[in-house]
C-alpha cells in the first residue's frame, strides 16, 4: 500500500501543517498587540484565514481540472505559500497591515491551489480504492504532526526570534515542501491524469496568471473589510453551489443522483465546520482569557497554543479510526459516510458539553485548567478526522471522473462557508479592549454561547442519521439506473 511517492507526499503535507498552523496559532497575538486590532476583529481575520483558503479550492479545482492538472496546481501552491511567508516577515519587520493582508491573502490562496489537487494526486500513488480510503486518515493524522509541532512550538518560538523570525522559519518549511515536489516531477507525472502529462498552451497559462492576480485580490480586500469579506465568501460559496447544481442536468440520471449525494455532504460538512471553526476564534479567545496552568503540571503551554491539543488527538484518531472501521468491514459491519458524520456530531456535542461545563462552572480565580482543553480536543479531534478524511473519501468515490476536482472543491466550500459563520458567531463573546474578566462574565456571556452550541450538535445527530436514509436510497438507485442503462446497452 505504501510508496516512496505517498510517502514524500506526506512529508509535503507535514511541512505545509508545521508552517501553516504554525503562522495561524500566533496571528491572533500578532494582530491583538502588533497590529493593535480588536478582540472582534481579531476573530474575523483569524477565522478568514482559515476559511478563505477552502473556499479558494473551487478556483484550485477549477485550475487543476482545466489548466494545469493537479500536480503543477499543487507544486505552484507550495511556491506561493513561501512568496507569502516572506511578505508576512516584511509585514511584521516594519509593523505594515496592508503588506501583512497581502502576505497572509497569498497564502489562503495557495491553500486553496492546494486543497483539491493533493487529494487527487495523492490517491492516484495508491494501487486501489481501498488502499487510498485505509491510507487517507494516516495522511490526515500525519498532516497533524505538523499541525501540532506549530501550534505547540510557535508561541514560544516568538519569544525568542519575534514574529517576523517565525514567519521567515515558516517560509523555510514551505520551501522544504516545494522542493520535494519539484524532486519527484517525473514520478508523480507517471501516474497523473493525462492533463498534467500534456503541455500547458500560452493560454491556459496566461488564463490561470489572470485568475490567480484577481483571487488574490478578491482576497486582500475580503481581509481589508470583512464586512465586505463575508458577503463576498457568501455570494462564492453559493455560486459555486448553483454551478455544480447546473453540472447535475448535463449528465445521466444516475451521475446526477450521485452528485445529489455529494451536496448533502457538503450541507452536513458545513454544520461541522462551524464547530471546528471555534477553535481558531472562540476557544482561542477564551483560552487566552482564562487557560493557566501547566499541562498535568509538567507540561509548559502558552495559552493561545491550545489549540495544538487538536493536532494531538488527530495524530491517534487517524490510524485507530482507520483501523476501528476497517475492522468493522471485515466482519461485514458498514456504515454508510453520513452515519460516521451522526457519530462525530456525537463527539462534538460531547466536546462542547464538556467546554460549557467548565465556563459555567467557572471559580473565582476565572482560571480553567489545560486538562480540560485536553479532554475537548479529544472528542472534537475524533470527529474531525471522521469528517475531515472520510467525506473526501466519499466525494472521490461518486463523483463524476470529468470534475472530481471541482467535486471535491466543495467540501472546501463547506469549510470556507462554516468558517466565516462560525466566525461571526464568535463575535458575539468579544470583549471590549482592556474589558476585566471576571466570574460572571465567563459564566453568562460564554456559557450560554456555548450551551447554544451543544443543543444544536445534538440536534445534527438526529439530522446526519436521516440524512444516511436519504443518502443509501439515493446511491441505490443511482446503481438501479447504471445496470438498466447497461441492460439496454447490450
Amino acid at each position: 500500500m505504501w510508496n516512496k511517492l505517498n510517502k514524500s507526499m506526506m512529508f509535503c503535507q507535514m511541512m505545509f501543517g508545521l508552517s501553516f498552523y504554525g503562522v495561524m496559532v500566533i496571528l491572533t497575538r500578532f494582530f491583538l498587540e502588533d497590529l493593535n486590532y480588536s478582540e472582534a476583529n481579531t476573530m474575523m481575520i483569524v477565522g478568514a484565514f482559515s476559511a478563505i483558503g477552502p473556499l479558494f479550492a473551487i478556483a484550485g479545482g477549477f485550475i487543476a481540472d482545466k489548466f494545469l492538472g493537479a500536480y503543477r496546481s499543487l507544486t505552484i501552491s507550495y511556491g506561493a505559500f513561501v512568496v507569502g511567508y516572506v511578505l508576512l516577515v516584511l509585514g511584521a519587520s516594519a509593523a505594515n497591515v496592508p503588506l501583512s493582508l497581502v502576505g497572509i491573502a497569498l497564502a489562503s490562496y495557495a491553500r486553496g491551489l492546494m486543497s483539491p489537487s493533493y487529494p487527487s494526486l495523492y490517491k492516484r500513488t495508491f494501487s486501489t480504492e481501498e488502499d487510498f480510503e485505509n491510507g487517507y486518515p494516516v495522511n490526515y493524522s500525519v498532516n497533524n504532526v505538523g499541525a501540532l509541532l506549530g501550534q505547540y512550538l510557535f508561541p514560544m518560538i516568538v519569544l525568542v526570534i519575534g514574529f517576523h523570525g517565525s514567519f521567515l522559519l515558516s517560509g523555510i518549511m514551505a520551501g522544504l515542501a516545494f522542493i520535494t515536489i519539484l524532486y519527484l516531477n517525473k514520478p508523480l507525472k507517471s501516474v497523473s491524469a493525462e492533463i498534467d502529462t500534456n503541455p500547458v498552451s500560452r493560454k491556459n497559462w496566461l488564463s490561470f496568471i489572470g485568475l490567480s492576480i484577481a483571487m488574490v485580490g478578491i482576497v486582500f480586500l475580503m481581509f481589508s473589510d470583512m464586512e465586505v469579506g463575508q458577503n463576498i465568501v457568501y455570494a462564492i460559496g453559493a455560486a459555486a453551489i448553483l454551478y455544480f447544481i447546473s453540472l447535475m442536468f448535463k449528465f445521466g440520471r444516475s451521475a446526477a443522483l450521485k452528485m445529489g449525494t455529494i451536496l448533502i455532504m457538503t450541507a452536513l460538512t458545513t454544520c461541522f465546520f462551524v464547530y471546528y471553526g471555534q477553535m481558531m476564534t472562540s476557544m482561542t479567545m477564551v483560552a487566552i482569557n482564562t487557560m493557566r496552568g501547566d499541562l498535568f503540571g509538567i507540561i509548559p503551554i502558552a495559552p493561545e497554543a491550545s489549540m495544538a491539543m487538536n493536532p494531538l488527538w488527530c495524530i491517534v484518531a487517524g490510524p485507530v479510526i482507520a483501523f476501528t472501521f476497517s475492522k468493522l468491514e471485515k466482519r461485514n459491519i458498514h456504515f454508510s459516510t453520513a452515519t460516521k458524520i451522526a457519530i462525530a456530531f456525537v463527539f462534538t456535542a460531547i466536546a462542547f458539553g464538556i467546554l460549557t461545563m467548565a465556563v459555567t462552572n467557572i471559580g473565582s480565580d476565572v482560571v480553567i485548567r489545560p486538562e480540560v482543553f485536553l479532554a475537548i480536543h479529544f472528542f472534537q479531534a475524533f470527529s474531525e478526522v471522521i469528517v475531515g478524511s472520510l467525506v473526501v473519501a466519499f466525494i472521490l468515490s461518486v463523483a463524476p471522473k470529468q470534475i472530481e476536482n471541482f467535486s471535491v472543491s466543495l467540501f472546501y466550500v463547506a469549510m470556507a462557508l462554516s468558517g466565516i459563520v462560525g466566525a461571526v458567531f464568535s463575535t458575539s463573546i468579544a470583549l471590549e479592549k482592556g474589558q476585566q474578566i471576571t466570574q460572571e462574565i465567563v459564566q453568562t456571556v460564554y456559557g450560554s454561547y456555548f450551551e447554544l452550541l451543544t443543543t444544536m450538535a445534538v440536534v445534527l445527530v438526529a439530522v446526519a442519521i436521516v440524512c444516511s436514509v436519504i443518502v443509501k436510497k439515493m446511491l441505490a438507485a443511482a446503481d438501479k439506473e447504471e445496470l438498466a442503462d447497461t441492460v439496454e446497452a447490450s
